[in-house]
């Protein structure tokens, strides 16, 4: 089994990356396989509504980090886990940018795979960029991963997030939790719920 995390954070080694770390340590020690994926400083392209992704299987934008993540996920991943400093209340843009691209095209290979967001703050935020990233799993057939709190860990300056002793223990949780679900979870086409016929209703003034 393998889990892809992502490192939202322009800090390749910061807070996240630190927070995310501790999950992946977790997941290693019950024999799962872990890749963490940083977007880093670079520019990330946002979704323009083209609609080609549904005629090509993937996005029409064949930048580094999107195509790292579409290799991983039609690889045959088997969880994810998405991380992101908060910023203003939110997630990173960049990432929210990546994600819109990767969820809208990859979707279909990515339902029924169990999910989970981690973010990290200086002070406040933290609820309201977990909630936003959460829903991405929440609009796919995602099953969502708990902990035993609010996936999020307190740092400013790279490697303050270690010293949260509670964040750091969440995070472990998660990754038990996380391989708790995958070595239950029946994956397979067959076990999955059946779907009814997708209704598309749009709203209009």
């Amino acid at each position: 089994m393998k889990v892809l995390l992502i490192n939202g954070s322009p800090r390749n080694n910061g807070n996240t990356f630190r927070a995310l770390s501790e999950v992946a340590t977790t997941l290693n020690g019950e024999d799962i396989d872990t890749e963490i994926i940083s977007i880093g400083k670079e520019a990330v392209q946002g979704c323009i509504a083209c609609g080609m992704c549904g005629r090509l299987g993937k996005c029409t934008f064949n930048d580094r980090l999107y195509d790292k993540i579409c290799r991983s996920v039609k690889d045959g991943i088997d969880g994810l886990v998405v991380g992101s400093p908060v910023y203003y209340g939110g997630p990173n843009g960049s990432l929210c940018a990546l994600l819109d691209r990767v969820f809208y095209s990859l979707g279909p290979s990515l339902q029924y795979k169990p999910g989970a967001s981690v973010v990290v703050c200086r002070r406040g935020g933290a609820s309201a960029a977990f909630d936003r990233l959460n829903k991405y799993f929440t609009m796919m057939n995602m099953p969502l991963v708990s902990s035993q709190y609010w996936n999020m860990a307190y740092g400013q300056t790279p490697g303050q997030a270690a010293q949260d002793e509670e964040g750091m223990q969440t995070m472990r949780t998660l990754g038990r939790n996380m391989a708790w679900m995958l070595k239950r979870l029946n994956v397979e086409e067959e076990g999955h719920p059946k779907q009814e016929p997708r209704v598309w209703t749009n709203f209009i003034r």
